[in-house]
């Protein structure tokens, strides 16, 4: 089930977001993610629409909508692989008619996973915080 956040499911958002962005993000290192948690709770969560993907009343995945903008699909890294990020992605998908994302060109996985659900390329920037290349794609716009 998806169902919008509330300000409870906070701490399991943010386990979620950090394990999986460990996992996903390799190359960036853990110590940079471990550093990012309070920005996230403090600002990116409260400025966003979030939704969260429960599965027996536990959290197992969500993602972030910014406008039109998809600023975070993550999914725990035990339950990856079971369709709940592809329910969360067509549920943004129900949402805006135009989603733009960034992804690091590095994390390969999320790049198909991207390009299975119509996402297309449209150019490569440096991100700024990690000086890691990232691609920008588009579903729609």
């Amino acid at each position: 089930m998806i169902r919008e956040y509330r300000e409870a499911d906070i701490e399991h958002i943010l386990d979620i977001w950090l394990s999986a962005s460990i996992k996903a993000h390799f190359f960036v290192g853990s110590d940079y993610w471990q550093s990012k948690v309070s920005e996230m709770r403090e600002l990116y969560i409260p400025a966003s629409e979030t939704f969260v993907y429960e599965v027996d009343e536990q959290i197992a995945g969500f993602y972030c909508l910014y406008g039109s903008t998809l600023a975070a699909v993550f999914v725990s890294p035990s339950l990856q692989g079971k369709g709940i990020g592809s329910a969360l992605i067509d549920d943004a998908k129900s949402r805006r008619t135009c989603l733009q994302l960034s992804v690091y060109s590095q994390n390969t996985p999320s790049i198909s996973f991207y390009k299975k659900h119509g996402f297309i390329s449209l150019n490569e920037q440096i991100d700024e915080q990690t000086g890691q290349p990232e691609f920008i794609m588009e579903h729609y716009c």
